[in-house]
């Protein structure tokens, strides 16, 4: 007879709206403030910021999806540093990909300049999406692809 393991903390849906939520509102008070410090328009900075955010929610769930699919099939469980540092590269690489010719374009600036500008954001979210990332488990619990349970699959 075998004993079914449930996974501990904050699992399924839940965890990713209150993950998402709470990452993209923090995520947009600092970038509109990081465009501002970079000599962009408060007005310009904030639209920018709410697009760059709406842009990264569906990234991240489409991310995050794809990584605890993959993180799921690992023999070791767990997210070690080198684990949370994939996570963030991977994630923050995608994104910059697709944020890079917006800024150029919303802010009227060449593709060089929105990547510098990229780049000072990019040094400030790959820690703050590791920071960010590390303490919502510890409040909320790892995932169950990180603890080894089996995540239960509605047909």
């Amino acid at each position: 007879m075998s004993q079914t393991t449930q996974a501990i903390g904050l699992q399924g849906p839940w965890r990713r709206v209150i993950y998402v939520g709470l990452y993209e509102t923090i995520a947009i008070i600092v970038s509109s403030g990081l465009f501002m410090a970079l000599g962009q328009q408060a007005g310009h900075s904030s639209a920018m910021a709410v697009a760059a955010s709406t842009i990264a929610i569906i990234w991240n769930v489409t991310f995050n999806t794809l990584f605890e699919k993959w993180e799921a099939s690992q023999p070791v469980k767990g997210r070690s540093i080198a684990r949370r540092a994939v996570h963030a590269v991977g994630f923050e690489g995608g994104l910059a990909l697709v944020l890079i010719p917006l800024m150029a374009w919303w802010f009227g600036v060449s593709l060089w300049e929105a990547t510098v500008m990229e780049a000072g954001l990019l040094v400030f979210f790959l820690v703050y999406t590791y920071a960010f990332n590390w303490t919502f488990d510890r409040i909320f619990g790892l995932p169950a692809s990180a603890q080894g349970v089996a995540v239960p699959v509605k047909a």
